[in-house]
């Protein structure tokens, strides 16, 4: 696959309430970016996304219905189904346990079954790509095909649940043919970004920043960049600042007027009984069209002082003046429903000042220009006009003063239309659209120094003599070979290490995360495992190691040494590991085994058994070493 030019890219933004899917089919000779628009259950409908949505019947392990096809009244109100929505978030174990805290009943049960809803979607989604994209393709069929699928993921997701993402799809049927990969591409804020600047480069001068603004349905991401290169027919863009993000999106709209409209079916149900459950009731009004529609228009030109929703199954001849049902119908005002979406929106607009004064304060003298909206609730025409209010002339923020707030063209497309384009820019000019990025973490490895007893760094630490060389190492220490925000094209790295052939093929090492950088070269006492790395060197050619000690005059052990590299490659969401030898990577039997693990403190290495780890932290470093000092040398919804 190296090398070879794809057949088709495909995007996919995998959301919280719906998914996006664009493509573009090289095998035609088109670069032009298209989006799938057919879905089952719609007929010949155009609709940009697909619900993320499965049923299950109770008694199988295999859904009955996804997508539009789960939104038939059939399938939404069968007593012998169970409904899944709203999952997305809950692959994160600390989102899903706070859930489980909060909503034991309607909560997944585990990890486990979260997973299983993860993967039984996406299998559903493959079909249906292939189906559509498969009759597209010109000269080839599609198992034969050069196919890139590329993923987004949100900014809060660490690395390990990047990792897991990335195993699941695997599983669903992405990349299983021989000539399709799968790849984590941009985060969904720097994916929009890249949609915008391709789309309407137009509105950009040299030097603009930007921050944009991509609120959906479950997460909203921020991330702050500037223009480069106008004067061709290539613009760039420059990230600025670590992207970063939170839990505020339209979801949260529909769960608070889901359980507002639970609150007034319940007192009316008290007065005269209703035909079904308050719960259910609210929740099928929560997911009607009426509503649906309602909230998207909300803030508009066509917006009504006061909206009528039907009740599941109640005649017209029901009446509760005391909470406002007439004729069957429960009656609302447009200030009730403004009140669920004012409370997404200063979480919002929290955020943005929060970003606005970072900039301040790490780029001070620097304008914000533009303030990109993207994404389902950032097309919200309400959303839009509260965050121009707000920040008219800066809104406070002395470096706002000019902002203007503008709206990504197809916002609820431009995540996976941005994937696209900015693959499509890679294959063109070479480079990508964000070609400079602001790196979100360090990373460093674990290691050990030459002691010196006149270094005061060294006094009172864990020391041991080697015994291949006979010198005295002080050990807990860490090499940073990166740091967080440092802003660059390149984020490739060597890892060069040692490893005696008569170990066990491969010596672990583990990547760990770091919530607070050193000032020193000491490794702090909270360090996290964020994963251990296994190498496999079975593959090397022995006659290139190295015999260490092999007269009988020398000191030391006679051992072989193998000198190889862990290459780190740092992308905008997922960190990957490639293995070499003597100038050539390693593709046998995956020599590099990486195993992630959920964020723990980690034992420290026995002092005659030193282990190397690549460390991640999220502060920026006040001093940081750029390579190893010297590295160990004996080493290898629910309804």
């Amino acid at each position: 696959m190296e090398g070879r030019r794809p057949d088709v890219i495909v995007g996919i933004d995998f959301g919280m309430t719906a998914t996006g899917v664009s493509y573009a089919n090289l095998s035609i000779g088109s670069e032009s970016v298209r989006w799938i628009q057919k879905w089952p259950g719609r007929g010949q409908a155009n609709e940009n996304k697909v619900p993320t949505i499965l049923v299950y019947p109770n008694d199988q392990k295999k859904p009955s219905s996804w997508g539009f096809l789960s939104e038939t009244v059939t399938e939404q109100n069968a007593p012998d189904k169970a409904y899944k929505d709203w999952f997305k978030t809950f692959l994160d174990p600390a989102r899903l346990g706070q859930k489980q805290a909060e909503d034991p009943v309607h909560s997944p049960r585990s990890l486990e079954e979260v997973e299983r809803l993860y993967e039984d979607y996406h299998q559903l989604l493959y079909k249906h790509i292939e189906f559509k994209l498969s009759v597209e393709l010109s000269k080839i069929s599609w198992h034969s095909a050069s196919v890139e699928f590329i993923f987004s993921v949100p900014t809060t997701w660490p690395p390990q649940l990047v990792e897991k993402y990335r195993e699941i799809v695997k599983r669903a049927g992405f990349a299983q043919c021989k000539n399709h990969t799968l790849s984590i591409g941009l985060t969904e804020a720097e994916a929009a970004a890249v949609h915008t600047s391709l789309e309407a480069s137009g509105i950009f001068q040299e030097k603009d920043i930007l921050l944009v603004c991509d609120a959906g349905g479950g997460t909203t991401d921020l991330s702050v960049l500037q223009v480069s290169d106008t004067s061709t027919n290539a613009l760039s863009l420059k990230q600025l600042d670590v992207v970063f993000g939170a839990t505020i999106g339209s979801a949260a709209i529909d769960y608070d007027f889901e359980a507002y409209a639970r609150s007034r079916l319940e007192l009316a149900h008290l007065t005269s009984p209703l035909p079904m459950s308050p719960d259910q009731a609210a929740w099928e009004m929560m997911k009607s069209r009426d509503f649906q529609n309602t909230k998207c228009e909300h803030g508009g030109p066509d917006d009504q002082p006061v909206f009528l929703l039907p009740i599941p199954k109640l005649g017209t001849a029901y009446v509760n003046h005391t909470v406002g049902i007439e004729q069957g119908e429960m009656k609302f005002t447009k200030e009730e429903l403004q009140r669920f979406f004012d409370k997404q929106v200063q979480k919002l607009v929290g955020l943005i000042d929060t970003q606005l004064q970072t900039m301040q304060r790490k780029h001070p003298g620097q304008q914000v220009n533009h303030l990109i909206l993207a994404g389902g609730l950032g097309h919200s025409p309400y959303v839009q006009n509260r965050l121009r209010a707000r920040f008219l002339r800066g809104g406070g923020h002395s470096n706002a003063a000019n902002i203007q707030v503008r709206v990504a063209p197809d916002p609820q497309l431009a995540v996976c239309k941005g994937l696209v384009g900015d693959r499509l820019r890679r294959l063109k000019a070479g480079q990508p659209v964000l070609k400079y990025r602001c790196c979100r973490a360090s990373y460093g490895t674990i290691c050990k120094e030459l002691y010196n007893k006149d270094n005061p760094l060294h006094r009172g630490r864990s020391m041991y003599k080697d015994p291949m060389n006979g010198k005295v190492y002080v050990t807990q220490s860490i090499a940073w070979f990166i740091k967080k925000e440092s802003i660059s094209d390149k984020y490739r790295r060597i890892i060069r290490r040692r490893a005696v052939p008569t170990i066990p093929h491969g010596r672990r090492r583990q990547a760990l995360l770091v919530p607070l950088f050193p000032s020193q070269l000491t490794r702090p006492a909270d360090a996290h495992v964020l994963c251990e790395i296994e190498s496999d060197l079975s593959g090397a050619d022995e006659s290139k190691f190295k015999e260490k000690n092999k007269h009988f005059w020398r000191i030391g052990k006679h051992y072989f040494r193998i000198d190889y590299e862990i290459k780190v490659l740092i992308g905008p969401a997922d960190v990957r590991f490639e293995l070499w030898f003597n100038g050539q990577k390693l593709s046998k039997d995956q020599p590099i085994k990486v195993d992630w693990q959920a964020p723990q403190v980690i034992e420290l290495p026995a002092p005659m058994e030193p282990v190397n780890r690549i460390a991640e932290m999220p502060t920026s470093p006040a001093h940081a070493v750029e390579g190893p000092a010297e590295m160990d040398g004996v080493q290898r919804s629910w309804r």
